[in-house]
């Protein structure tokens, strides 16, 4: 069941654990958290036909080699999401904001015009009433998404708060906005073709801006409810990719360094693991 802000309603779905039962598919979507991959990628081979495509969109940026790695480069398209849930309690999902957009394309390979295949794909989720946008480069929406991703959910992580009140504070909005920077430099040290800086920071106010003031990120809303948090696929990622292109990343890594210890939720490791 979903409760909604846009209304109501209940899905019955046919579920399996076992992927062999299912046997080879048309599409794989792949939304599982992304600290599940490692159990969870594995379990894509036995879905895979001669032309399975898997469609992953997790957070981040790191999804699509990962999944590559298991399935292949020519299988796999990309993307982000913009929508806000929770698992409230089992089988009851949240809808917490108004918007719920797919966004995807190819990751690898020619990305300069949208492939037919993804225009295939884009179509039936329209025709099914699913908003979605079919791009010719992946990683170009995935980057501009995690440009102000990765920052809201360490910030709002790091204060335990929603965007309202951080986005209230001169100070708390600059940081935030400084953080953004510190993604967008990672981005273009990486090659990734984003839009240009002005561009890219009146996109990302204009998105930050329009929140509703209530809004958590899912790492604050696992965080929350004592759940494992995607640190690494968030500002993990942006560390450990800045460092790699020896771009400095200072307000991302203190905020990695002050939700580390929450990585496992309740299930604290005891000190001094990894």
């Amino acid at each position: 069941m979903v409760w909604s802000v846009l209304g109501d309603f209940t899905v019955r779905a046919q579920a399996e654990d076992d992927p062999v039962k299912i046997g080879p598919v048309d599409v794989v979507l792949l939304a599982v958290k992304t600290y599940d991959n490692e159990t969870a990628l594995p379990q894509l081979k036995p879905l895979l036909g001669p032309a399975t495509v898997v469609l992953s969109l997790q957070n981040g940026v790191d999804s699509v080699d990962e999944v590559a790695a298991v399935v292949g480069e020519e299988r796999v398209l990309g993307g982000p999401t913009y929508i806000a849930t929770a698992l409230s309690l089992p089988g009851l999902i949240e809808q917490t904001g108004v918007h719920r957009r797919i966004v995807f394309g190819e990751a690898f390979g020619e990305r300069t015009t949208i492939s037919e295949r993804v225009e295939r794909i884009a179509a039936v989720m329209v025709a099914a009433d699913i908003q979605a946008e079919a791009v010719a480069d992946a990683r170009i929406a995935m980057w501009e998404k995690f440009v102000y991703l990765a920052p809201f959910a360490a910030f709002t992580g790091a204060a335990r708060l929603p965007i309202g009140p951080l986005r209230a504070d001169p100070f708390i909005y600059e940081q935030i906005m400084a953080a953004v920077g510190e993604v967008e430099s990672v981005a273009r040290a990486e090659g990734v073709a984003i839009r240009d800086h002005a561009s890219l920071m009146a996109y990302v106010t204009n998105y930050v801006t329009a929140l509703p003031a209530a809004t958590r990120s899912s790492l604050l809303i696992d965080l929350q409810m004592g759940k494992r948090l995607e640190l690494d696929a968030l500002p993990g990622s942006v560390v450990r990719r800045g460092r790699a292109a020896g771009v400095p990343t200072p307000i991302m890594g203190a905020l990695y360094s002050a939700l580390k210890p929450w990585v496992w939720g309740n299930r604290q490791p005891a000190v001094g693991s990894q």
